[in-house]
C-alpha cells in the first residue's frame, strides 16, 4: 500500500473519531480504512490505536505518529501547490458549504459555471443552514450570511451584501392597510423566520447609530425563507426578506416593498476558509468568481 495514502487515512480516522466516519469522508469502506491503519501498525511494529466496540483512542506511540503525519501531509500539500504554480489548471475536489436557498439561487450557479470552465475541477456542494465546522467536515470554503464570529484559524472575506426589505401582497394591504412606520409593524400579521427556536429581530439602519431592532411577534413561523416568500405572496402577512429572494415578485406586482422612506438593512455575505500558508488555486478561483458575481445578484447597483 502507498504509505502516504495510509497516513492520510490514519489522520482522518483520528480527526473524525471512527473508521466509519473516515470511510464516509474518504468515500471508501470501513474495512479498507482498517486495512490502511493495520498496514502502518505492521510496518512500524507498534499499535497506533486502541479500539473497542464503543470508542477508539490513540496510544502514546499513535499520538506522536499522528502529529508527525499531520505535519508531513501539510508539507506535501504545500509542495504540490507550489509545484503546480499559478498557471496550472485547477483540479481535484472543491468542497463548499452554503445556506440552502441562498446557495441554490446565488452561489451554486457561479460554481457550476466555474466547473464548466475547468473540466478537471470536481465540486462537492453542501446545502445546509447550520453552521459548518470547516476542519471537522473537511470543507474548503463555506458561504454564510450575517457577520461571522471571529474564530482562530478561520479567514472571513465579505463577498457581497444583501438588502433586507419589508414586503406584503397587494391583497393583504387592501384588507389590512399599509404600515407607515416601524412601530406600526406590530399592528400587522407577521411572517417570521426562526432557526433552532430563535427569532431574530428585524433590523433597520440609522445614520451613525446602531440599527433599530424590531422584535416580531407572530403566530406563523417558518424555518424556510422560500416558504415565507410563498406565504407572503398568498396574502398571509408582512415579511422581512432578502431582496434577492422577493425581487422578482416585487417587479411582477405580486408583492409591494413597504416603508419606502426606510433604508433596507444590509446583511453581509461572507466566504470563510481555514487559514493556510498557501491557499489552493481552486479555492482562490472560487472566491474570486464569487466576489465578481455575487454583489450583482444579491443587490444590483449596490456599490461594494
Amino acid at each position: 500500500m502507498d504509505r502516504l495514502t495510509s497516513m492520510a487515512v490514519f489522520v482522518r480516522a483520528v480527526d473524525l473519531g471512527s473508521f466509519a466516519a473516515a470511510a464516509d469522508a474518504l468515500e471508501m469502506s470501513a474495512p479498507m480504512v482498517g486495512k490502511h491503519v493495520r498496514f502502518l501498525e505492521e510496518r512500524l511494529g507498534v499499535r497506533l490505536l486502541q479500539r473497542s466496540t464503543r470508542r477508539q483512542s490513540l496510544t502514546e506511540a499513535g499520538r506522536i505518529y499522528y502529529e508527525r503525519c499531520r505535519a508531513l501531509l501539510a508539507d506535501a500539500e504545500a509542495a504540490d501547490v507550489l509545484a503546480a504554480g499559478e498557471v496550472a489548471e485547477p483540479r481535484g475536489r472543491l468542497r463548499v458549504a452554503m445556506p440552502v436557498h441562498f446557495g441554490r439561487r446565488c452561489v451554486a450557479p457561479v460554481l457550476l459555471e466555474l466547473a464548466q470552465r475547468y473540466p478537471h475541477l470536481e465540486l462537492d456542494l453542501r446545502f445546509s443552514d447550520r453552521l459548518t465546522d470547516l476542519a471537522e467536515e473537511q470543507i474548503d470554503l463555506a458561504i454564510r450570511t450575517g457577520e461571522p464570529e471571529p474564530r482562530a484559524g478561520v479567514i472571513a472575506r465579505r463577498i457581497g451584501r444583501q438588502r433586507m426589505v419589508v414586503c406584503a401582497a397587494p391583497a393583504y394591504l387592501a384588507k389590512h392597510g399599509r404600515p407607515a412606520s416601524i412601530e406600526e409593524l406590530a399592528e400587522h400579521q407577521l411572517l417570521v423566520y426562526h432557526r433552532s427556536g430563535r427569532i431574530n429581530p428585524w433590523l433597520f439602519p440609522r445614520e451613525g447609530q446602531s440599527p433599530v431592532e424590531f422584535a416580531p411577534n407572530a403566530r406563523l413561523r417558518f424555518d424556510d425563507l422560500a416558504a415565507i416568500a410563498d406565504a407572503t405572496v398568498r396574502g398571509m402577512g408582512l415579511a422581512w426578506q432578502p431582496y434577492w429572494l422577493v425581487g422578482d415578485a416585487i417587479l411582477a406586482g405580486e408583492l409591494e416593498e413597504l416603508l419606502p422612506q426606510q433604508p433596507g438593512f444590509l446583511y453581509g455575505v461572507y466566504a470563510t476558509w481555514l487559514q493556510t500558508t498557501q491557499l489552493p488555486r481552486k479555492v482562490r478561483l472560487a472566491i474570486d468568481a464569487l466576489v465578481e458575481v455575487i454583489p450583482g445578484l444579491v443587490m444590483p447597483g449596490l456599490a461594494e
